[in-house]
């Protein structure tokens, strides 16, 4: 083999290495499945272009119409910016796959998924992050404080589940029910941030309210002792007010905004 072909092949194979070739999926699941899918592959997109991703690993999920409490969850060999709505896996409650893929799923990640949209049927859409702050704040004994408008908007809906080490003992999914109770977002501590929502769109914008607030938090520490507290009965107020207006303004305001963007930034993932 001379050096030319040698080159040739080498070249074929780092195209090979840098496309991932998937089969569209659009026209063989029902339109229903077909938007959640294009919703959760806009929330994998824009969870790398906020930064969030963390390689392969964290993951976000939606349930898809049915009785079967069937989910789709990324592939766990595709970087967030590569899911597509067609890559997503359709997986029942046993973890496996509920049709013919080449593509594996990850076992932390069902664990912590399947037990939630199991056991709440208000859970459409689950999203788990491993943001440094995220870690920092689900580190701090105190946890997430009311320092900023941000915070005390999720604060009062958020609860906190005890680190256990990585979640792929099924025993896990029963005190992470538990500890979540009727809350829509959590600290998995010394883990990360939780979110869950009615749809994808909501559950996007709750997680980007946590995750927002753990970063302001963290700088807002770092800059020193002098911290403004706000006054007497402001976070419950503030509390009530996101109860009341963040999934309105994720549905009808946020989220189409956001979907308009992933497209601008790369409308593939609708594919």
């Amino acid at each position: 083999m001379n050096r030319a072909t040698s080159m040739t092949r080498g070249m074929e194979g780092l195209e090979a290495l840098s496309e991932v070739r998937i089969p569209s999926l659009k026209g063989k699941v029902g339109d229903e499945e077909w938007n959640i899918r294009v919703d959760l592959a806009a929330a994998y997109r824009l969870v790398a272009h906020y930064g969030w991703d963390d390689l392969i690993f964290t993951h976000l999920s939606a349930r898809v119409p049915g009785p079967e409490h069937h989910f789709l969850m990324n592939p766990y060999n595709l970087m967030f910016e590569e899911v597509t709505a067609s890559s997503l896996i359709k997986i029942d409650v046993d973890g496996k796959p509920v049709e013919p893929t080449p593509f594996i799923t990850n076992p932390a990640g069902f664990t912590i998924h399947s037990a939630i949209h199991m056991a709440r049927d208000d859970a459409q859409a689950v999203m788990h992050l491993h943001t440094p702050a995220g870690q920092a704040v689900s580190a701090h004994q105190d946890g997430l404080l009311p320092l900023t408008q941000t915070a005390m908007l999720v604060r009062g809906d958020l609860a906190f589940h005890d680190y256990e080490g990585v979640a792929v003992d099924l025993d896990e999914r029963t005190r992470i029910v538990a500890d979540l109770g009727t809350k829509c977002a959590m600290l998995l501590r010394n883990h990360g941030t939780l979110a869950v929502g009615g749809n994808v769109g909501e559950c996007f914008v709750k997680l980007y309210f946590i995750e927002r607030a753990c970063e302001a938090q963290i700088m807002a520490l770092s800059a020193g002792d002098r911290i403004n507290n706000p006054q007497q009965g402001a976070a419950e107020v503030a509390a009530e007010q996101g109860v009341r207006g963040l999934t309105m303004a994720a549905n009808l305001l946020a989220w189409p905004a956001l979907l308009r963007k992933a497209f601008r930034l790369d409308p593939a993932f609708a594919t």
